[in-house]
């Protein structure tokens, strides 16, 4: 029985990777999670102000607003009660009279410790649990940034290359390659964002390595010998507004609505259409500022709108509501996340799965010499 649940969970895993058709729908997903605790408390909604490291992942246009010597951001979270891990570190730095500001990120998402029982089961039936290994099945991303001040007055433009590498215990591996785009307008206190996700397309290659044992157990327990094979990441475009108004005296607000527009055919989201879906994300932050390099700010949002039907036949839209909090002190900020939540309960009365997010950012500002 252990045999063939991980089987079973073996053969989900390259089966999600040995397809049949060039463009995968949902390929390199874990870089559509989110990074920091104030952009995932305000579900994603950031293209158009976000203006700090983390606009390596969200809108890279938007760092030519880093006004320190160099920034330095770390974040760590955990998806379905520990099992999967997801870290991300980025580093960020004007160059030219900050001008222009290149950047470096990278992202592992993973599953560690994956029992691989394939040869528990010896060929005279019986049982040797020393055959019993683990793998891991991770996703890494390695990203370089650049951006930089247009002549337009408070226009901005940014871009980013990706290598991406998979890998999937020592069963099957893949690298990739693609670009990011982005663009950032500010017009007093408004804000327009745009960014072109796999602009390119992302291509990911993915090569198989099994060996003969490993090949006739799987054959002998009816599964599929996955393939190399080639995907595809379709581009994204997202489109996002912002307000930073100042409501009372030391207290600010922000309010950001962005619209996804996928092109990989029809998504059960807010406009599902073919060729183009639209999605939309919407946050909100509030900002109490008492002092110069102080500031404590409350965050909410609302994405992942799905169309699901229910028991009844009935379809309805979910949303995943996010909520959050963040400090900044001098050279410090500490962001929290409380993601995923939902106000919809399944059919055993449990809530939905939800994620804690921390994120920390150094702003590092060095003083120069009279």
């Amino acid at each position: 029985m252990k045999q063939k649940s991980c089987l079973l969970f073996i053969g989900l895993l390259l089966s999600s990777i040995a397809f049949s058709q060039t463009v995968r729908k949902y390929s390199n997903e874990f870089l559509q999670i989110g990074v920091g605790g104030r952009g995932l408390a305000m579900s994603n909604a950031q293209v158009a102000t976000v203006s700090d490291l983390y606009a390596n992942y969200y809108n890279p246009a938007g760092l030519v607003h880093i006004q320190n010597t160099f920034q330095v951001g770390i974040m760590h979270s955990e998806y379905f009660a520990g099992i999967a891990k997801y870290d991300f570190v980025s580093f960020a730095v004007p160059v030219q009279q900050k001008k222009r500001v290149i950047g470096f990120s990278f992202f592992r998402f993973g599953v560690d410790d994956i029992p691989n029982t394939l040869f528990l089961v010896q060929p005279d039936g019986s049982v040797d649990y020393s055959k019993i290994t683990s793998f891991s099945a991770a996703d890494y991303a390695f990203m370089l940034h650049y951006a930089q001040v247009l002549p337009v007055k408070g226009l901005s433009v940014g871009v980013s290359a990706k290598i991406i590498y998979r890998q999937i215990g020592k069963f099957a591996k893949a690298f990739g390659f693609g670009l990011d785009a982005g663009l950032q307008y500010r017009i007093k206190d408004w804000r327009i964002g745009f960014m072109a996700r796999d602009v390119t397309g992302t291509f990911n290659g993915w090569t198989m390595s099994f060996t003969d044992a490993e090949k006739q157990v799987l054959l002998q327990t009816n599964n599929d010998l996955p393939k190399n094979s080639l995907e595809i990441t379709s581009p994204m475009f997202i489109l996002g507004a912002a307000y930073e108004g100042n409501i009372k005296n030391k207290v600010f607000i922000t309010p950001e609505i962005n619209f996804g527009l996928t092109t990989d055919g029809k998504r059960n989201v807010l406009v599902a259409a073919k060729p183009i879906s639209i999605d939309m994300n919407v946050g909100l932050e509030v900002k109490y500022v008492p002092a110069k390099d102080i500031d404590v700010c409350l965050r909410a949002g609302v994405g992942n709108l799905q169309r699901a039907t229910d028991e009844l036949g009935k379809k309805r839209f979910t949303v995943s509501p996010n909520i959050g909090a963040g400090v900044h002190v001098k050279i410090i900020s500490l962001d929290y996340a409380l993601t995923n939540l939902t106000t919809i309960k399944d059919q055993d009365g449990g809530s939905g799965l939800y994620s804690h997010v921390i994120s920390l950012r150094l702003d590092i500002t060095k003083k120069h010499k009279e």
